[in-house]
Parts: structure tokens; sequence; C-alpha cells
């Protein structure tokens, strides 16, 4: 897989910017016969006050943004719809790549905060039979200044301030790592004002020399894992991943990461009625849970019926909102950290995949 999109690369034969650190910023500044603190100002910009267009760059002399529009390129995606659910406010945005590829981000408000899910890949290779962007097939990675672009696009069109990132939109950031760690390292530089890279999740599917990588690298971003269940033969049907990566595998990985970064771990868990919301799951969770410094975090299942899906996908059923409950209620009587996520945007079809896939 390209890190880094060929049409992106080739838009108009022009230098992409937004993506770059701070470092290779210096590097093209120079190429051009520019001072080098040029590099911090761009980045100051493009980063901070997310302008669209370097005429906006206003400590830079005329010449040099003329310059600089002739040679380098700023934006990467272009909004081709936004829906807006009438339910809870959450907000789906349908973006466009320069190539023409449709991408998702969701902005997900709560009292306290907002969180934004991007994507990091064009559909997605891991086909998780409960995933709608599974039925997209895998078409390519996306670059970090798209992924950045989000947060930005996103930014300029909710009113309020973005408070949190979740990479668990569109694809398998591990599967991009280097794009997907190339922007968790824009939001962790000392010149970024944004937000603190701590507030930032990478969701992962399980790909655990990946999940080490990422440990290394010295960032203090959190881990969720895509769990789902804690027993390998139920999670080859749902999660195709566990054939080639198991989950004795990514859990070694997953105490790896924990320690050392002494964060905690999040276990996704989408319920599916008669798969994983038995009583001895909630056993497997507990167990589990007390191995690893970690929180539930339970999903309610957004059927994909209306999309027609083949296979294991059309069996699937949402667990009854009565029996997550009760299913969560048991794990916190076993002191275990559990989060109930209220569906969201059930209205704009905001799980993750179904409004790139009408396109």
């Amino acid at each position: 897989m390209n890190s880094l999109s060929e049409e992106t690369k080739k838009s108009n034969k022009k230098t992409l910017l937004k993506g770059m650190l701070r470092g290779e910023l210096r590097d093209f500044f120079l190429s051009i016969g520019e001072k080098e603190y040029r590099a911090d100002q761009a980045f100051n910009w493009m980063y901070n006050y997310r302008v669209e267009n370097f005429s906006e760059m206003l400590n830079m002399s005329k010449e040099l943004r003329v310059k600089l529009n002739d040679i380098a390129l700023l934006n990467t995606l272009s909004l081709r719809e936004k829906q807006v659910s009438a339910i809870d406010g959450a907000v789906k945005l349908l973006l466009e790549t320069s190539g023409g590829n449709l991408i998702e981000s969701v902005i997900l408000p709560e009292k306290t905060r907002v969180t934004l899910c991007v994507s990091t890949q064009v559909g997605c290779p891991l086909d998780c039979k409960f995933c709608a962007t599974g039925l997209m097939g895998y078409k390519r990675n996306l670059s970090s200044g798209e992924i950045f672009d989000q947060y930005a696009l996103a930014q300029r069109l909710y009113d309020r301030p973005i408070t949190n990132i979740v990479f668990m939109g569109m694809g398998e950031p591990l599967l991009n790592f280097e794009q997907t760690v190339k922007t968790l390292m824009i939001f962790a530089d000392e010149l970024n004002k944004g937000i603190s890279h701590k507030k930032i999740t990478v969701s992962t599917a399980g790909i655990p020399h990946k999940i080490i990588d990422l440990a290394d690298t010295g960032l203090k971003s959190k881990l969720a894992f895509s769990l789902h269940s804690c027993f390998e033969e139920e999670r080859e049907v749902i999660m195709p991943i566990n054939k080639k990566y198991s989950l004795k595998e990514n859990l070694e990985a997953i105490e790896y990461f924990a320690r050392k970064t002494d964060t905690w771990i999040t276990f996704e868990y989408v319920m599916l009625r008669g798969i994983n919301d038995r009583e001895k799951d909630i056993k497997a969770l507990t167990k589990l849970c007390r191995r690893i410094k970690s929180k539930v975090n339970i999903i309610p299942f957004n059927s994909l019926e209306h999309m027609n899906p083949e296979g294991i996908s059309a069996e699937l059923i949402p667990t009854s909102r009565e029996k997550i409950e009760k299913f969560a209620d048991k794990l916190r009587e076993n002191n275990i950290s559990v989060f109930l996520r209220n569906t969201q945007g059930e209205d704009i079809d905001a799980a993750c995949g179904q409004l790139a896939i009408k396109y």
C-alpha cells in the first residue's frame, strides 16, 4: 500500500504542504530559496489557524504568497455533502479528495465535549462483518494532509470547538501507519495549539506489531481496540483479520502498549445478539479487564439491513437495549469501568461508510 496517494502527489504537479512536519516544511522553504523560519509561519497558519489559501498567511510577503500559490497546494479535501441529525445534533460530512474518492467524518457533540471521528483510508480492507465500510472494499490510504484536513474542515463548519479526535472512521489506521503517526506528530508538535495528542484515540482492529511500533513512537495518544469478542472462534467469524492476527497476539501487544505508555486501553464492543452478549462473554470481559488496565466502550449495533448485505453481515441482529443495559450493569458489578455509548446520527446514516456507499 502506498502511504501517500499518487493522486495527491501528482495534483497539478504542485507540492502539497498540508500534512508536512515542521522539519519537512523547513526543507521545502530552503529548497525554494526562502529562510527556514518560514516553516514555523506556515505550520502556524495551516495547523492552528487552518487557513484555506496562501493569501491568508498575512505575515508573509505578497510576493511569497503568490509564489507559494504557484508551486504548492494547501487543501486536500472538499465538502460534498453535510447531514445534521435532527435527533442528537450529530453531523456527518461526506468529503471528496482531489482524485474524486469519497470519505466520511462524523462530529459527535456531547454536553462537555465534541468528538470528531476521522477516516484514515478510502474504504477498508478488513471486511469486519458489522461495519458498512467493509462493503466498499479498499481503494487507498489517505495522506497525513487528508487526515488533518478532516479536522480543519470540520472545525470550520462547526460552531463549537472540537475537543477530541478518534481515528475510528473509514479504514484501519495501523495499516496506514506512517501517515497516521505523521498526523499524530503534527498534533503533538509544541507549536500546535489545537487538540492535545492526549485527547486523540487511535482505534485498531488488531495489527499487533504495529501496536508495538505505535507504543515505541513515544506519542501519548490513546489506544482503542476493536475487541467485540473475547473468544478466538467468534471473533474470526465477525472479524476475518483475527485469522491472520490472533486475539492472543493482539492482547500481548496491547499489554506492552499499556505498560509503555502508561495509559488505559479502551475495548470497543459492538453488541450482537447471540454472538457476544451472553453470560460467558461477561465473565471473559471481566477477566480481561482485570488483566489489562482498561475500560469497555459498549456500542449498540447499527443494523446494515437497509444496505442489503450478504453472508454473515445479513444475519447480524442488534442486542436489545434492555439486554445491553443489563450486560453493562453486570460488568460494573464486577468493578469494570463501562461506558455505554448512545447511538448517534441514526437518522443520517452515521454508521461508518453508509453515506459514501450511497454515492
